[in-house]
């Protein structure tokens, strides 16, 4: 792997091995969430495990549908992603979601996800992502399930490997039925699998981000200082996973692994 490469992969290292969601907002409000996750009411809890499974949906829809694409074969530069506009725009949701509390995320969360998801298409095409492929459609949706493992250290317990790993068998699966199929067999059981994986670990993340919200010192203003590290996680998730991709389809998937635990490790140390 040449020097260039292995300071692309580095950087991947430090975008998904650092600390998850959880504990950056945490960072912003003074202090631990976990006690104002467990302040919330079941009501809400269950509310919010909804939300995140609809907008895991709209999520899937939108990524197979509207994505424009970018042909990393046709010879054109490849251009940035565009990460201020979609942080600029979450921004504003988040705004209304601190002003309203818990009680606006089911109107927020489906319009936040969907800048989140154009944003993470944005950083795949940046990094030479052929957007016309099923495979990457879905792992721009498979993003959403990185570092949301746990509500203290998301992306630093498990891991990105073991994460991804974890959801690789429900993303071929649904590739291949979307690929015979199509989404007119929106309730097959492919697909559900996949949207129930990915949403079970994206409500941890919005979870801990309608939590913070609660807490006293976080209004409007906070609401939208939140939802900027929100989407802010999901780019730099987004980042290091189409990083690895692109040295995966250069050198392949055990060469880039070795290298990526022997950077981690050292890292570490």
């Amino acid at each position: 792997m040449n020097q260039t490469d292995l300071s692309d992969l580095l950087t991947a290292v430090k975008l998904l091995e650092n600390p998850g969601f959880g504990a950056k907002v945490a960072g912003f409000v003074g202090r631990p969430i976990e006690k104002a996750i467990a302040r919330l009411p079941d009501k809400a809890t269950k509310a919010i495990v909804s939300a995140a499974h609809k907008a895991i949906r709209g999520a899937l829809t939108l990524s197979l549908k509207t994505f424009a694409h970018h042909d990393p074969s046709s010879g054109k530069e490849t251009p940035e992603a565009s990460n201020w506009w979609h942080l600029a725009a979450t921004a504003t949701t988040g705004a209304v979601g601190g002003a309203f509390g818990v009680l606006a995320l089911t109107i927020e969360l489906p319009i936040s996800t969907t800048i989140i998801m154009r944003s993470i298409a944005d950083v795949a095409r940046s990094e030479g992502a052929d957007l016309r492929d099923i495979q990457i459609q879905l792992e721009c949706v498979q993003v959403l399930a990185l570092g949301g493992d746990s509500g203290i250290d998301d992306g630093a317990e498990i891991g990105y490997f073991v994460a991804r790993e974890a959801m690789s068998k429900a993303v071929s699966e649904a590739a291949t039925h979307i690929a015979q199929n199509g989404l007119k067999k929106g309730s097959a059981p492919a697909i559900v699998r996949l949207i129930t994986g990915i949403a079970q670990r994206y409500s941890i993340n919005v979870t801990e981000k309608a939590a913070s919200q609660l807490v006293p010192v976080v209004g409007a203003i906070g609401g939208a200082v939140i939802n900027t590290v929100f989407i802010d996680h999901f780019q730099n998730m987004a980042r290091g996973h189409f990083i690895v991709r692109r040295l995966e389809k250069k050198y392949g998937q055990r060469i880039v692994r070795q290298k990526y635990l022997e950077l981690k490790q050292s890292k570490s140390t």
